[in-house]
């Protein structure tokens, strides 16, 4: 289905019993995103929520529209999310056409792929440009801008859809860029070092001159998606957006500045950039479940606020997983996989843990013909394009479900070698990657999982991890070796887990030596040690817990076969460079204010 605009989705999702009004009074400041967190945390991502009565503001808030899988198919208007990438591969795989018949073949598909560009239309009153307002008449306190998180810096434009092109306005980028707001007219642009939109930004800096930028705040849904997707540079997100769709995106321009925006988009902003004027900027709640840091970014300054007669304000809230992002993030992985193929044709299928915040850990099967295969496609992988910041790659064989984590963990669990099967890196990573020692630059991990192959390391050799049943430890009985343990689980007859009250410069590792020098607990082969207040009966947030916390090369120690990794936080006395984040959490008033009504929230 093609959505003109976020109203035709919202009407659908209406219809299908997807979204939920709410009209009880609610704050935008810390309570809306108490709510929609618990929602989101529902089996199956939970419903769509337009608040239709937001303190301080006569704008409806829509969220979590893109916060289930049923709901990303809709807004991408396809019954399955594969269905896309399958368009995708019809002209990946198209051969050069040989005959006169073959081109005729070849004509509807090609006359589709014409439709796709975005396409500027002159429309004297388009809809997001209903209301215009200039000078003294911006106001972005207008909008209901969320404070997400209790240490949010302030109020954060969470879903803007970033429109900037480069100084010689030969290319276009648009981007999903979160957006501080300072003040009426003014907000911070962060963009991490990577992105199109910062190398614009570099290049007007360079020159000295002022870069323009504009904003739709509540796109089509197509349009919001694509935003967010991680296209080769030079190509127009707008042209994603027209093969979705099915359908050109109707484009118009500005009214203060030389850029084009989507015509049915609920709100516009416009404004330039200083190049000379930075501004300090969070720190933010992030996707990893963590506050990222401080920094100095570009400031924007608006020169005017266009919008609907009644514009509806899209925003979505980013924290621990599940989050929406997690939905738009899936998409991502299943859209782009043919693309990835054709640079890594043995790749067969791939899977990115929620636990894993997108950046953290990648699951992927390979069709396996020669000695060291895995190898090889880990290095790539971490040479092409965002792929280049995961930490953790796990290879399998092409047999196996990589989106089945059971099988993929018993088969990590029964045959894994530490000795031939755990390859260490380094290179580059996220900005958001708070493990590591220093900012931007740690160690990576990958686990070979396949089967071995005459010629590889490990061939011929029966797996040995638990051949004999781990007799796992009281809880009681590693206590006395370490009072500071605050609890001990299991996985799977595998892993010991233990949660670690750490108070002082590398306990964990000291921890790790002593368990491992007793002779009562000889028969455990993996020991993860946590954080203390980490709840061990909840595997994800154990593993969302490891994944963030690891710096593989510095965090594994071997001793005789046997592994321990320390996932608990690091402190400069053992080398650790960066300022280790706070975890999110809602405070006890918020949580307290919103149990008292939430009765109240779902009537009708």
């Amino acid at each position: 289905m093609n959505y003109p605009s976020l109203r035709e989705f919202i009407d659908r999702l209406d219809r299908e019993g997807e979204l939920l009004r709410i009209k009880e009074s609610v704050s935008p400041i810390l309570e809306i995103t108490e709510i929609t967190d618990r929602v989101s945390k529902q089996l199956g991502g939970g419903k769509a929520l337009l608040f239709e009565n937001v303190e301080g503001s006569s704008m409806p808030v829509l969220i979590n529209a893109f916060g289930s899988s049923k709901r990303m198919n809709m807004a991408l208007g396809v019954h399955d999310i594969e269905d896309i990438p399958k368009r995708i591969e019809q002209y990946i795989k198209i051969p050069p056409p040989a005959t006169m018949l073959d081109k005729v073949k070849l004509l509807p598909m090609l006359l589709q792929a014409a439709q796709f560009p975005p396409k500027l239309v002159n429309k004297e009153h388009p809809p997001c440009q209903e209301i215009v307002h200039l000078g003294d008449d911006i106001d972005l306190g207008a909008i209901p801008v969320l404070q997400c998180w209790p240490e949010d810096a302030g109020r954060f434009i969470t879903f803007p859809i970033v429109i900037n092109r480069s100084v010689d306005k030969k290319i276009r980028n648009v981007g999903l860029y979160r957006m501080q707001v300072y003040d009426r007219k003014t907000t911070a642009m962060h963009w991490h070092i990577h992105k199109d939109g910062a190398h614009f930004f570099h290049e007007f800096k360079k020159l000295g001159k002022r870069m323009e930028v504009a904003i739709a705040l509540g796109a089509d849904p197509a349009s919001c998606y694509s935003a967010s997707a991680p296209l080769p540079y030079g190509i127009d997100e707008f042209l994603l957006a027209g093969f979705i769709r099915k359908k050109s995106v109707p484009l118009v321009k500005c009214k203060t500045v030389d850029l084009e925006v989507p015509s049915n988009a609920e709100i516009i902003l416009e404004g330039y950039i200083d190049p000379s004027e930075m501004r300090l900027e969070g720190p933010f709640g992030d996707h990893t479940g963590y506050y990222s840091q401080d920094g100095d970014f570009p400031v924007v300054h608006l020169t005017a606020i266009t919008h609907r007669k009644d514009p509806v304000y899209l925003t979505t809230i980013v924290g621990k997983p599940p989050q929406e992002d997690f939905y738009l993030g899936r998409a991502t992985e299943r859209i782009f996989l043919p693309l990835l193929k054709t640079q890594l044709p043995e790749i067969v299928d791939m899977d990115m843990p929620v636990e894993g915040v997108f950046h953290n850990c990648v699951i992927v099967s390979i069709d396996k013909r020669y000695p060291m295969q895995s190898r090889r496609l880990m290095s790539a992988l971490w040479g092409l394009g965002q792929m280049s910041f995961v930490k953790t790659i796990v290879t399998v064989d092409a047999d196996v479900n990589v989106h089945d984590y059971e099988e993929v963990a018993r088969i990590l669990l029964s045959t894994v070698d530490f000795e031939t099967d755990l390859f260490f890196s380094e290179g580059i990573l996220d900005v958001l990657n708070h493990a590591s020692d220093q900012m931007l630059y740690g160690s990576k991990l990958g686990i070979d999982l396949t089967n071995k192959i005459e010629g590889e390391p490990g061939y011929g050799k029966e797996d040995h991890l638990h051949a004999h049943p781990p007799a796992f430890p009281t809880q009681e009985a590693v206590i006395e070796v370490s009072p500071e343990v605050k609890a001990v689980a299991e996985i799977q007859n595998s892993i010991l887990l233990v949660a670690l009250d750490k108070t002082v410069p590398n306990q964990g590792k000291q921890f790790i030596d002593s368990f491992f020098n007793h002779p009562n607990f000889s028969t455990v082969e993996i020991v993860i040690v946590l954080e203390g207040h980490v709840d061990l009966t909840n595997i994800s947030i154990v593993m969302w817990k490891f994944f963030n916390n690891i710096d593989p090369k510095r965090d594994f120690h071997f001793k005789d076969e046997r592994l321990g990794i320390d996932a608990t936080q690091k402190f400069p006395a053992e080398g650790y460079q960066q300022n280790w984040p706070e975890e999110i959490e809602m405070t006890a008033e918020i949580k307290t204010k919103v149990d008292n009504k939430w009765d109240n929230l779902f009537k009708g």
